[in-house]
């Protein structure tokens, strides 16, 4: 019996300690986000094993006591760090995000640049409008993703009186920049055209971009006197810095994703690098501007969203940082987990302000 607890409690502590060890590859990644988003599930089943190891008298089962406890001590922490001002939910844990009601039409076409045919998924609060509009942007590397991605998030924002856009752009490698921003830019037209054809007020307008999405919305903000506001979930600042100090460990190969993305190395194509970095067009124009960034991040540094924030205010631009201490890139892969409530609760209470 001792043996078994052993194990239990081995098992235990592989998954509580990416609380704290960075993911070395991209297959250990899910681990590293995953394991602090869902800490207080973790830890109850971590507590019954301390329980069942404080039983047994051998040294196995005090073995099995140190190693349980440990375990638990780690799926403390992410508890411990939890901001007092965001109300936690076991509730939303267990459950899921309460996504309230709201209208969606799927797979809207905006745009076919060079044959690629991109759509929109739009997501309508039930009451009539006019409401204000976000425009929501996938992350995947600029290489992946749908614009179905981050529905969750979608849906509860246009339950609380939002019509939201998610769009789509064309894919690195096959599409380099700066194609991705006249998808996006594309996308910004056909949205104030139509926006009211779906009850949205285009005058009122959002961006909201997750990690490469973040990048997109970022340049895309900055340059559009029509934008009011931009939230970025972890998305990268410094193009250039990015490649010439990848992140250790980096289980994406940040530099690989770079090149395809731009097409070469900073050193060959410097201007493109400074073109498509967020930071380059900082100027007290800015939007408002919401940033949250994981402290624990490995793909994009913290640092990166310090920096920003830092020139935004230089700048004398409105930018409020969220920075979540456990939080890993893509945390609102789980969005009912503990950095996704922190992130949902400022996106709300942001948009609520921004558009009061």
């Amino acid at each position: 019996m001792s043996w078994v607890v052993l194990a239990l409690a081995a098992v235990s502590l592989f998954l509580s300690m990416w609380v704290v060890v960075p993911a070395p590859t991209m297959a250990l990644l899910p681990l590293a986000v995953g394991g602090p988003e869902i800490s207080p599930l973790l830890l109850v089943p971590a507590l019954v094993i301390v329980a069942l190891a404080w039983r047994r008298r051998d040294r196995v089962g005090r073995i099995a006591l140190g190693v349980s406890a440990l375990a638990s001590a780690l799926l403390v922490i992410p508890l411990v760090q939890y901001p007092r001002a965001v109300p936690l939910s076991i509730t939303t844990l267990l459950a899921g995000v309460d996504m309230g009601q709201s209208r969606l039409t799927q797979r809207v076409p905006f745009a076919a640049p060079g044959g690629v045919q991109l759509t929109a998924d739009i997501y309508q609060p039930m009451a009539g409008g006019p409401h204000p509009v976000v425009v929501q942007i996938y992350g995947g590397a600029w290489q992946r993703g749908l614009p179905g991605n981050d529905a969750v998030f979608a849906a509860r924002i246009a339950s609380r009186g939002f019509v939201v856009f998610a769009i789509d752009y064309r894919h690195a490698p096959e599409w380099k920049w700066p194609a991705q921003l006249d998808d996006v830019q594309t996308a910004l037209a056909w949205v104030r055209e139509h926006a009211a054809d779906y009850g949205g007020d285009a005058s009122r307008l959002a961006l909201w971009g997750r990690s490469a999405g973040a990048q997109l919305a970022m340049v895309a903000g900055l340059q559009d006197p029509g934008v009011s506001a931009v939230i970025d979930y972890y998305g990268p600042v410094n193009l250039t810095h990015g490649w010439r100090e990848p992140p250790r460990p980096d289980p994406i190969g940040s530099r690989d994703v770079l090149e395809a993305f731009i097409g070469g190395t900073p050193d060959q194509m410097p201007d493109r690098y400074r073109d498509a970095s967020p930071i380059t067009y900082v100027s007290s124009k800015a939007p408002r501007t919401l940033l949250i960034y994981g402290s624990r991040d490995h793909i994009v540094r913290p640092q990166y969203g310090r920096n920003l924030h830092g020139a935004l205010t230089a700048a004398g631009a409105n930018s409020e940082l969220v920075e979540i201490p456990w939080g890993d890139h893509a945390f609102d892969a789980l969005p009912a987990g503990l950095s996704g409530q922190v992130a949902l609760f400022y996106t709300e209470r942001f948009l609520a302000d921004v558009f009061k």
